[in-house]
């Protein structure tokens, strides 16, 4: 947890070092598209899809994580449907791809196993997703998990997606 809020500390120093620089790589910056669709290939938001729209976009799929664990003390995946909304902020803008970006995300999820079998809940996440090479992102998040009857999980969300910008 600790090595996360020094990692987002440091975009944000360096959003505010560059991001607002006037030198010529900056002044021509790419905008967040204005529709997006990201094929998501692991946990961050989930195994599925989302489509942005500017800042906002709207997810839904499979989302597998470990917060629980087995009698002998190692971690047990339990699986979930999420479908949720996600609000994109403080870009840090890139003369040749979209801006990567902090993101605020919240979620229904379903439980389809192990404690949270058929129980809903709710995750709220923080994090930053990293343009890395035209459509190739990469996310890292932390994420709070909350349901009727369980106690409140915290939990890293690590993801991979390729989005396509749609015109």
């Amino acid at each position: 947890m600790k090595s996360l809020t020094v990692f987002i500390l440091l975009l944000c120093a360096f959003y505010s070092v560059n991001g607002q620089s006037s030198s010529s790589n900056y002044t021509q910056k790419m905008p967040f598209p204005a529709r997006e669709l990201s094929f998501n290939g692991f946990r961050n938001p989930s195994i599925g899809l989302e489509y942005r729209y500017k800042r906002f976009s709207m997810h839904g799929g499979y989302y597998p994580t470990i917060i629980s664990t087995s009698e002998n003390g190692k971690g047990e995946t339990t699986s979930f449907l999420r479908a949720g909304v996600s609000y994109f902020f403080l870009p840090i803008y890139s003369p040749t791809h979209a801006p990567s970006s902090f993101y605020l995300s919240a979620s229904y999820v379903r439980g389809l196993d192990q404690e949270w079998k058929a129980k809903n809940g709710l995750l709220a996440e923080i994090g930053f997703k990293w343009v890395v090479w035209k459509g190739l992102n990469l996310r890292l998040g932390v994420a709070m998990l909350s349901g009727n009857g369980s106690k409140v999980k915290i939990n890293p969300t690590p993801g991979i997606s390729y989005s396509i910008y749609l015109k």
